[in-house]
């Protein structure tokens, strides 16, 4: 097990907190071991992500561009117990031309890591699969404002 103070990026090279999302957990997150299924963690930063780019405005996706999920990297710091009151913290790490970095923790109340990391998404031309400038509003959201 991981020291829970370790961190996949280093705090003072994270960029701005942009969301803090709350989850919920369900009970058929759990698995045979009695805690939340490594793969879940995965479901909860998808939710908190999709819920940021909404929060952006209505351009994050467009009919004719869409983002997709290039690299997600998670280090599993802890079980996550079940019940617990968790959160998903997103920063906004790196912005690119067509990119986005997104930092990523999942804690509890009292400060406990479960996981963290970061995924890289790309915004594409839906026809052509080649990329597209980032949208403004994601590139502002990003900067954290």
């Amino acid at each position: 097990m991981h020291d829970t103070r370790m961190t996949s990026t280093p705090a003072e090279s994270r960029g701005p907190l942009l969301v803090r999302t709350p989850m919920e957990l369900r009970w058929r997150d759990l698995d045979a071991f009695n805690h939340v299924n490594n793969a879940n963690f995965m479901t909860y930063l998808e939710e908190a992500r999709i819920r940021f780019f909404e929060s952006a405005g209505k351009e994050w996706i467009t009919e004719t561009v869409i983002p997709l999920l290039a690299s997600v990297h998670m280090d599993y710091r802890l079980p996550i117990p079940y019940p617990a009151a968790i959160h998903v913290e997103l920063y906004g790490d790196r912005v690119g031309n067509s990119s986005a970095t997104l930092g990523h923790r999942i804690v509890d109340d009292a400060g406990r890591l479960y996981a963290d990391g970061h995924c890289v998404l790309v915004w594409i031309d839906r026809d052509s699969g080649r990329p597209v400038p980032l949208p403004e509003t994601i590139r502002r959201a990003m900067q954290g404002g």
